[in-house]
């Protein structure tokens, strides 16, 4: 049997572990995965320490050349990174091709360093005094990345992290965890040097040690709401800087002059694809007036239509969820929703009898705030609806969900529409658009439960939470000056 080795100063590292790597199609197991304890983190943090002393000093054209290279042979290796995550994480091979494309807008985006890396310079702020201003990077970043998207996230960390002048640790989920093995090898190929990016595995014990690690200086994650706010807590105890992105709850709300059409194919699009294991899939629809039965139709005929099989199969739309513990959680979801007074309007939980970690799509009706199915984040391909009598209604329940990743509107009215996106407390809000996740140029995140620091990731925030500011005050005396002034300076 396999067992997904680490990545350490340029090397494949063997370990030992008893964590497994499902091949979520099929039940069966891919390989073992090891566990760095901590005698092990603390050799990768002296390795990464190392490096980070070196790569600080990297002129900013080496790491722009390490990042254009790292871009075309993660375009050369796209199918076989694809190939990678399909077999561990169980999403279709389109998916998993399109997870690495929005990754590699990240890496585009921090191509352009030199740009984004600039500071600022005032001149004669006082008599022979100029002020200028520069971005340094804050040292060793520890990357810990979920398994839904286990190519794209690491790279919205690592291509920021490296672009700036840090070393990073990634630990990725231990569910996929192959895929990051390559990509370390992959930036060994582009010409990043030895020692700063490293790819450690393990469980909770080995995050704490990076959370408490006197030697990371940054910590950026990516999971569920209770873990985010653990890492937030943990590590900015032990004086880290920390982004930590929870879970989210994500609503779609439906005007009474929506193209209905348009709006359940985006129900679809947003609610089952890969199987609902994204933090930006619409979970809710949010039917305002007398919508609803007529929007359930044209949901339910597009839901009958879709086809759930193996990743790998091109016929598949969507594929299995990751474990079989993770499915049984969804399935328990849908199994009682009847006792809250919810409509199972279709039930796809016949899936969980076939091999593999299967769910079918399950459509609810009814499902209201109180109600297990739509408090929790369920995390699968699970659409529930709800129905409102009024705009001010679908407002008020977007603004009292804990949670404000990501919301949607779908309507004809732009004076709604602005209303909208300036009334919820949300922090990414799509206008007909069901996952409004930005372009690189601009950052990702939410608001409330969803994030716990005050920086969302990549873009110029990534930029900004990568790096520290400092601020150089200079004169230069003419040789003939000498004088001594103990009074306050001032800029006069």
């Amino acid at each position: 049997m396999r067992t997904v080795p680490y990545f350490i100063n340029d090397e494949r590292v063997e370990g030992s572990g008893d964590l497994l790597v499902y091949n979520p199609a099929t039940g069966g197991v891919n390989a073992h995965v090891p566990v760095a304890d901590a005698q092990l983190v603390d050799g990768v943090v002296n390795i990464a320490r190392t490096a980070a002393d070196t790569w600080r000093n990297s002129t900013l054209s080496q790491r722009t050349n390490v990042l254009f290279t790292l871009r075309q042979l993660l375009v050369q290796h796209a199918d076989e990174l694809a190939a990678l995550i399909t077999q561990e994480h169980g999403k279709t091979l389109a998916d998993a091709k399109g997870e690495l494309a929005r990754g590699l807008e990240n890496v585009e985006y921090a191509c352009g360093l030199t740009e984004h890396m600039k500071g600022d310079f005032s001149s004669q702020v006082a008599d022979g005094v100029d002020v200028h201003s520069v971005r340094e990077p804050v040292g060793v970043v520890a990357a810990i990345t979920p398994f839904n998207f286990p190519i794209m996230v690491p790279l919205w960390m690592t291509a920021n992290a490296i672009a700036t002048g840090n070393a990073v640790i990634l630990k990725p989920s231990e569910r996929d965890p192959s895929v990051s093995v390559r990509l370390g090898e992959l930036l060994r190929e582009a010409g990043l040097p030895s020692g700063v990016f490293n790819v450690i595995h393990g469980n909770a014990d080995t995050v704490n040690r990076l959370l408490e690690h006197p030697g990371i200086d940054a910590i950026s994650f990516v999971g569920s709401t209770p873990v985010a706010r653990h890492v937030y807590l943990t590590g900015t105890a032990h004086g880290k800087r920390v982004q930590a992105l929870g879970g989210a709850k994500n609503h779609m709300v439906v005007l009474p002059d929506a193209d209905l059409d348009i709006a359940a194919d985006a129900a679809i699009n947003a609610g089952f694809g890969s199987a609902g294991e994204r933090c930006m899939a619409i979970s809710v629809v949010v039917a305002v007036g007398d919508i609803a039965d007529e929007l359930i139709g044209r949901i339910t005929d597009r839901l009958d239509r879709l086809t759930v099989g193996p990743g790998d199969d091109p016929s598949s739309d969507f594929g299995p969820l990751i474990t079989k513990e993770h499915r049984d959680r969804v399935v328990g979801y849908v199994t009682s929703a009847p006792s809250e007074g919810i409509t199972v309007v279709r039930d796809g939980t016949s899936w969980a009898d076939k091999p593999g970690f299967f769910v079918g799509p399950c459509l609810l009706d009814g499902v209201e705030p109180g109600m297990k199915a739509y408090d929790d984040e369920i995390f699968g391909p699970v659409l529930g609806v709800s129905r409102v009598a009024t705009y001010a209604d679908a407002v008020t329940m977007v603004n009292a969900n804990p949670y404000g990743n990501g919301v949607a509107i779908f309507t004809r009215d732009g004076n709604a529409a602005r209303l909208f996106s300036r009334e919820v407390n949300v922090g990414m809000i799509g206008v007909n658009v069901p996952i409004p996740v930005p372009i690189a140029a601009y950052s990702f995140g939410g608001w409330k439960n969803s994030l716990f620091g005050h920086s969302h990731i990549y873009g110029p925030e990534g930029f900004a939470f990568y790096t520290r500011a400092k601020v150089v005050t200079t004169r230069w005396p003419q040789p003939s000056e000498s004088q001594i002034d103990l009074g306050f300076p001032t800029t006069r």
